[in-house]
Order: structure tokens, then sequence, then C-alpha cells
């Protein structure tokens, strides 16, 4: 099956390379020149815009788009809308607002364009141990284009599904990820407090992988946790500074707005937050009042 590929930042790329290995024709574009030339370099077929990307597709035509969320999204979109002829599928696979992708939906449904918003997930493992996917849009569609599932999932049959109408993968792909941030920030508690019992001198690593068989937290976060401790617990060159892709925050909206409590995940993502403050005002307004209220000690900042 040929596959038009719009974007190769790390998962783009790897996801060409993974459907080039699964016997598709594989045609890729992207803004920058030496990112389609390194593609080339795997075998796959290179294009220098996107007129020449759709002009080397016959009709119907499948074009993936793998780009950042936002503007860069709307743009590539808003041009396929413009070189696509009816008929032709486009996948967007980026971790877009699923309002974005209803709306987007919509607009390309009127070109005569079907749409297909597949909630992504495998980082950059995907390549060799496959991709999750959460895929929204027409039921028909999606089966249409089954054999590109299958061969980008872990397992035909495994580790990919259609979830709903046009906005549901991207959605299910945001409370993945907020759950993703809860799980996230339970390990990292958990091994901060084993850290702190100096007494017992705790080997982490083999904490985490004696978790890693058999225990009931045992994940593929724990095998990271592990492979991340192997240059030793005290993960020197990594800065405590982490960033959050805006998923997190939207499921925290999205909670909200439906009145549904999700005190983990809110914290997740306010302890990612907490993470960025080189000093916290906050702090020192507390170690004010407690010293106001009951003469309690402060620490003075020199």
């Amino acid at each position: 099956m040929d596959v038009a590929m719009v974007g190769l930042g790390k998962m783009g790329a790897s996801m060409a390379t993974r459907l080039l290995r699964g016997g598709h024709r594989v045609v890729a574009f992207d803004v920058r020149e030496s990112a389609t030339k390194a593609i080339e370099a795997e075998g796959v077929e290179g294009a220098r815009n996107l007129e020449k990307l759709v002009g080397k597709l016959k009709p119907p035509r499948t074009v993936w788009v793998m780009v950042p969320a936002g503007e860069p999204t709307e743009s590539v979109l808003g041009e396929l809308a413009d070189r696509l002829s009816p008929g032709d599928v486009v996948i967007e696979g980026g971790n877009s607002n699923y309002k974005d992708t209803v709306r987007r939906a919509a607009r390309l449904k009127e070109r005569g364009l079907h749409f297909l918003d597949v909630g992504t997930s495998g980082g950059v493992w995907g390549s060799t141990e496959g991709y999750g996917m959460m895929v929204g849009g027409e039921e028909r569609v999606v089966e249409r284009m089954r054999p590109i599932f299958e061969t980008l999932a872990p397992a035909p049959d495994k580790g990919w599904g259609w979830v709903g109408p046009s906005g549901s993968g991207h959605f299910v792909k945001m409370i993945h990820n907020g759950i993703e941030y809860g799980m996230m920030e339970a390990y990292a508690e958990g091994f901060e407090v084993l850290k702190a019992k100096t007494e017992f001198e705790l080997d982490l690593r083999n904490v985490a992988e004696i978790w890693r068989y058999g225990s009931v937290v045992r994940s593929w976060l724990l095998d990271l946790i592990a492979a991340a401790l192997e240059g030793g617990p005290e993960l020197d060159g990594i800065k405590d500074w982490v960033a959050d892709s805006g998923e997190g925050r939207w499921t925290v909206a999205e909670a909200i707005d439906l009145d549904v409590p999700a005190p983990v995940i809110t914290l997740s993502l306010l302890m990612r937050l907490a993470s960025r403050q080189e000093r916290s005002y906050a702090a020192k307004l507390l170690a004010a009042m407690r010293k106001q209220f009951g003469g309690h000690e402060v620490k003075r900042d020199d």
C-alpha cells in the first residue's frame, strides 16, 4: 500500500521506515531538507514539497501527517486540502487537541476528503516495538487503512483499534497521557522515598529490576527507570526540570468541564510546573506566615 509521510521528526521517521520494512511504498517530505535526505538513505522515496509529494501518489491517496500540534498541523492540513482529491485519506497522528480535530474533520469532509485522527503512543521505541494507536473517524475508512495500522502496531491484532468518531482518537490519547503523568509521578515519588532511606543503602537499580518481574507495579515505565538508573542513582547530567506536552493540561481541563474528580493527574501536572521554579515565592511566603503566627524559625537566603 502506498503511504505518504509528512513530518520526519523522530517518530515520523521511524514510522516511515517501519512501513517500508512492512512492504509498503513510502514517500516522505519534511520542511528540513536534511531530514528528507536522511530518510532517503533508508530507502524511502523523498519529495521536496507537498505538491511533489501528492504528485508521486496515485488516487485514492493516503497521507499521514506527523508535525507539531497547533499552527504547523493547521497549515499542513490546509495545504494538503488544496492539493488532494475527493476520496483521498488524511491521517493525523500528532498530539492535537481533539476539539481542533473535530473542526478539521468537518472542514476536510466538505472537500470530499476522509480524515482519521490517530492518537499515537510508543515514542522512539515504536520503530522496533510497534506503536499503540487509538483511531478516530469513519469506521469503514479505518478498515480501508487496516494494512497500515497492522504494520505499525506491535502485532496485527494488538495495540491498535477504532475508538469512535472524529476527535475520539485524539481524545483517548489525551486521557492516556494524563494517566501517564500520574504513573510517572508515583514512580518518581516512590523512588525518592527509597533514596532518602540512606541507612539501608538501597541499590535503586536493583530494586527496579526486582519490581520489573512478577510485581504488580511492573510496567514499561519501570523498564525505562531501570535503564535510566544504569548510570547511577544520582542521574548525573539531568536537571530537575520537567516539561509537559500540553495533553496533561487538556486532561485536567476536561475533567473539570465534566465534573470528574482527577486529583492524581491534576497534582502530577502541578508537580511538573513546580519543577520549573528555580525559587518558589509561595514557599517563601509559607515560611513567613509560619514565623508570623507561631514564631517558627526561618532559613535566611544569603
